[in-house]
């Protein structure tokens, strides 16, 4: 993966000095002026991506020394405590008891977070509707599961087996042309797009960078091993009707079973999932630790309002008959074909 285009003096900054030598070339603090919202912040979000990307594939410019960085690790923190106060403002949850910790992710999870996205794409979305969807989608989906799995070694006991059995399924059961990020590469190829790893970061707004983001900021930091929970639990709780719908609007324009193969396999999946993720993840982890009872909610409602957002931001861009990426790729969302 390259390095991405910069969105601002952060961004400008880090790409430039990631290019060199670890350690040679000072890296301040951010002291620019931050946007009202953190999550609508190109310039905070690209920046917290390249910074969270080196703990995963890295870039090709990049030396690996600059993953644990000391200037670079300070740097990333100032910026997720921006995120953190933006999320913090954009959802409020209530105190909740341990034991009520299921019920209160059933309560979430069946609200209405946002216009419909999945009726959308199934009913009446466009063929160049559908590709810019799948495009946004990719950011996170090329490396679906990993973000996820910081979880693990964080966790003991039936917390830690119930999310091994979920992300056993997310990587394929062991077999690599069954795990679910190199599933989503037929959906994009069928699509006519690029399948590369992280193709399209520079496309994409910063609301889609924040619902890959707020995985990672949850993933690798040990005191949000609730937030992440609950994060991923929200994902499996919400995620089999709206698959459902994404399938089916695909197969309306013209898609094959390689093509809907992804989102085919996340209605089964899915609704397996959901269970163990309310029950025996959740549920359990806030009763073995009653502190991370507000965490766990609190990361579910992150992901629900994350995702509520990009979906508002891709209607509205379609309802004005404009494109909802950054840089277009020669085709038009309102057109059929």
């Amino acid at each position: 993966m390259r390095l991405p285009e910069p969105r601002g003096p952060v961004s400008e900054h880090l790409v430039e000095v990631l290019r060199r030598e670890p350690g040679t070339v000072p890296i301040p603090g951010t002291t620019r002026q931050p946007a009202p919202s953190a999550v609508h912040d190109e310039d905070l979000q690209l920046s917290l991506f390249l910074c969270y990307e080196l703990h995963y594939r890295g870039f090709d410019e990049v030396d690996d020394a600059w993953e644990w960085q000391p200037e670079l690790l300070g740097l990333r923190a100032g910026l997720e405590r921006a995120f953190e106060v933006d999320l913090r403002d954009r959802v409020r949850v209530r105190p909740v008891a341990p034991d009520d910790v299921p019920t209160a992710l059933g309560d979430l999870t069946s609200t209405d977070h946002g216009p419909s996205l999945p009726r959308h794409l199934q009913r009446k979305g466009t063929l160049g509707q559908f590709r810019e969807f799948v495009l946004h989608r990719s950011i996170y989906h090329r490396k679906e599961a990993d973000p996820h799995t910081w979880g693990i070694p964080r966790l003991a006991g039936r917390p830690k087996a119930a999310l091994v059995e979920i992300q056993a399924d997310e990587y394929g059961g062991g077999q690599p042309e069954r795990m679910h990020a190199e599933i989503f590469r037929h959906t994009m190829q069928a699509l006519g797009l690029d399948d590369g790893y992280g193709r399209y970061v520079d496309a994409v707004p910063a609301v889609t960078l924040a619902t890959s983001n707020v995985i990672s900021l949850f993933g690798l930091r040990r005191r949000w091993r609730g937030a992440l929970a609950g994060h991923l639990a929200a994902i499996e709780m919400t995620s089999s009707q709206p698959n459902r719908r994404y399938g089916a609007g695909l197969r309306r324009l013209g898609g094959d079973e390689l093509a809907t193969w992804f989102f085919d396999e996340h209605v089964v999946a899915d609704a397996v999932h959901e269970q163990i993720a309310a029950h025996d993840l959740c549920g359990t982890l806030a009763r073995a630790e009653p502190d991370l009872a507000a965490d766990i909610v609190f990361g579910a409602a992150c992901a629900l309002d994350l995702d509520a957002e990009l979906a508002t931001h891709l209607l509205a861009a379609w309802d004005r008959g404009e494109s909802s990426l950054r840089r277009p790729f020669g085709w038009s969302s309102g057109q059929a074909s």
